[in-house]
């Protein structure tokens, strides 16, 4: 049985709604970007969605990449971790994600009816995105200038930083 203290704290203890997307890149270093049917300020952004309830956040961006996407992903890290600026009791959480070896052909993507289009880009030169969506880019772009992104396709493979010469 709850005591009656905790059962009032939970009342009056605020829920949350969590979204998680996945900076996804593929083998020749292009970020896959989605065109969002319900986005229509800013349409193009990554892949993601809501979490359930219940659910483990690494678990909602692989399931909301199969649903949108049809792709299978291995999750890297987390890259960033946000309160949403209009919505007080909403978080936003980012993953470095990459494609799994054994994944077929990124380019046989299957989109959801939750997405017009998709483009693997160059993620120094990316669309207009919403302000969560730019910041996951560039801390993304950060990890992969350190060497951090893991190429699948070679398997062990870890890139070694890149030196000047």
């Amino acid at each position: 049985m709850i005591p009656a203290a905790q059962m009032l704290f939970r009342v009056w203890q605020p829920w949350v709604t969590v979204g998680v997307v996945g900076a996804l890149f593929n083998a020749q270093g292009k970020l896959l970007i989605v065109e969002h049917v319900f986005h229509p300020k800013f349409p193009w952004g990554l892949p993601g969605g809501w979490m359930n309830r219940g659910e483990e956040p690494e678990h909602t961006i692989r399931r909301e990449m199969l649903e949108e996407t049809g792709l299978r992903i291995d999750v890297i890290k987390p890259l960033l971790i946000s309160r949403t600026r209009f919505l007080p009791a909403h978080l936003d959480i980012a993953y470095l994600c990459r494609l799994p070896g054994d994944q077929p052909d990124e380019e046989a993507i299957h989109l959801s009816s939750e997405l017009l289009d998709y483009r693997w880009i160059d993620p120094v030169s990316p669309p207009p995105m919403a302000h969560f969506h730019r910041r996951v880019l560039q801390a993304a772009l950060a990890e992969n200038n350190a060497g951090n992104v893991i190429r699948a396709d070679i398997p062990g493979h870890v890139p070694a930083p890149a030196t000047e010469d």
